[in-house]
């Protein structure tokens, strides 16, 4: 993943970069160029005076072109014109002929070859030629420095224009899935939960969208379980206080008559209504993590054999066999008993529900420095598509169930989950439709001390 720290220093190098190549290659060019000038005007500035000397010698200009051929200022002199002081060509090149005669706004672009301060004639270089009445060329250092100075803003100002236009596209680039992120947030503030932006980076705005999603979806998936099981807990008072209500006004109008089997169906609404009541505090204490917990070392299999010991007989009447499958040399783990045996009581009754044929099995090994335990059946099976939600409150596979016995509130597997999770653990479950239900649950190993007491 690169990080947008990264990602912004690699573009502040790169302005840079850009910057300091276009200023040093373009400089570099232009001062190399003019150089070559200056060391071109110095030649024909010694030109000059050789062309002088010639004429001072020879007292005319024949075979001045054989001079100069023959000269190590040979080179200085190609495509220069020479002409007397009345214009005729005396050293001719490709544009002009020898004795063709050139215009006076010509010769004024020429430089003087003079003897002793007497005219002599004009040498004319390719550069002059055709200036016309221009005037002359600035001074050498004048021209040298102005250029130079020219090359360096140039380049200045193509740098600034590059790193305008990548601060331009990185800002854009930053804040685009920052404006989307907040047009999520506003829509989420007005009560719309389930707001997704699109992640299109792995950096930190990319984790932050990420983030984003995931606590939309937690949130949009809270919300929708909060509807549930307010729907689902009302209609789980409603069924006992309905009862109650019905035996109560029966009993008040003396349509009904007491006894003890009335009675006993009455106080067994009322077990579940208190039942109810119960689990619904212990989730909420597990909410705010002030679960009390009564942690001690702990044998895994006397924890196993304590369970199976509470429901052999049941499921021997059922013709299920019940067995634990555990060695004796285990480490122990650190819990609360009378928690981890309501979590092994709700696992081993569900298995005893939906389980006619066949064994159930509670087992207990050491996987990966953790102790786990299993509670596996050959019941029925969880469908694929209510596996992720077999934990949640009041949730139902089958949503037309209704309240079997009164021992069952909706709440049982939520329950267990939170006991397990304030015991620092995990459980998971694995099943299929028709060959049965595996739940895991993993302990870390506890560390030899004192029994105590903590909160979740």
């Amino acid at each position: 993943m690169r990080s947008l720290m990264f990602k912004l220093t690699l573009a502040f190098v790169l302005v840079g970069l850009t910057g300091a190549l276009l200023v040093a290659v373009l400089v570099g060019v232009r001062t190399r160029s003019e150089f070559d000038r200056f060391r071109l005007v110095r030649d024909q500035t010694m030109l000059i005076e050789a062309l002088s000397q010639y004429y001072a010698s020879q007292r005319s200009w024949d075979s001045v072109e054989q001079m100069l051929q023959s000269s190590p200022l040979g080179f200085a002199s190609r495509g220069m014109l020479i002409v007397d002081p009345e214009g005729t060509v005396v050293m001719s090149n490709r544009e002009h002929s020898l004795g063709s005669r050139l215009p006076d706004s010509v010769l004024r672009s020429g430089t003087p070859i003079t003897v002793q301060n007497d005219l002599v004639g004009y040498a004319l270089f390719p550069m002059s030629v055709g200036r016309g009445d221009m005037p002359g060329p600035p001074p050498l250092d004048a021209l040298f420095l102005a250029r130079v100075t020219w090359a360096s803003a140039i380049s200045a100002g193509i740098a600034t224009l590059i790193a305008l236009l990548m601060g331009l596209w990185l800002a854009s680039t930053l804040t685009r899935p920052l404006r989307e992120l907040t047009r999520a947030t506003q829509e989420m503030a007005r009560g719309q939960l389930n707001q997704r932006v699109s992640v299109k980076t792995k950096d930190e705005i990319g984790e932050l969208a990420m983030s984003f999603n995931q606590m939309s979806a937690d949130l949009s998936r809270a919300s929708q379980l909060r509807n549930q099981m307010t729907a689902d807990l009302a209609h789980d008072l409603r069924t006992p206080l309905s009862i109650l209500r019905g035996y109560t006004e029966g009993l008040e109008d003396g349509r009904l008559q007491g006894s003890p089997t009335l009675y006993r169906v009455m106080h067994g609404e009322v077990e579940h209504l208190q039942r109810l009541v119960e689990d619904l505090r212990l989730l909420s204490l597990a909410d705010a993590g002030e679960l009390s917990l009564n942690l001690r070392s702990v044998d895994p299999a006397a924890l196993l054999e304590r369970a199976g010991l509470a429901y052999f007989d049941q499921a021997e009447q059922r013709g299920i066999t019940l067995r634990v499958d555990a060695s004796e040399d285990l480490p122990s783990i650190a819990v609360d008993t009378d928690r981890m045996s309501q979590v092994l009581n709700n696992l081993v009754s569900n298995a005893l529900r939906y389980t006619t044929q066949g064994e159930i099995v509670l087992a207990a090994s050491v996987r990966e420095q953790q102790v786990q335990i299993e509670v596996r059946d050959t019941g029925s099976g969880i469908a694929p598509e209510d596996i992720t939600f077999i934990f949640d409150r009041f949730y139902r596979a089958d949503k037309a169930r209704q309240r079997s016995d009164g021992l069952e509130s909706g709440l049982g597997l939520a329950i267990a989950k939170a006991i397990v999770e304030a015991h620092k653990g995990t459980i998971d479950v694995t099943s299929k439709v028709g060959e049965g239900t595996t739940f895991t649950l993993r302990f870390p190993i506890a560390a030899r001390s004192e029994p105590m007491v903590t909160q979740a």
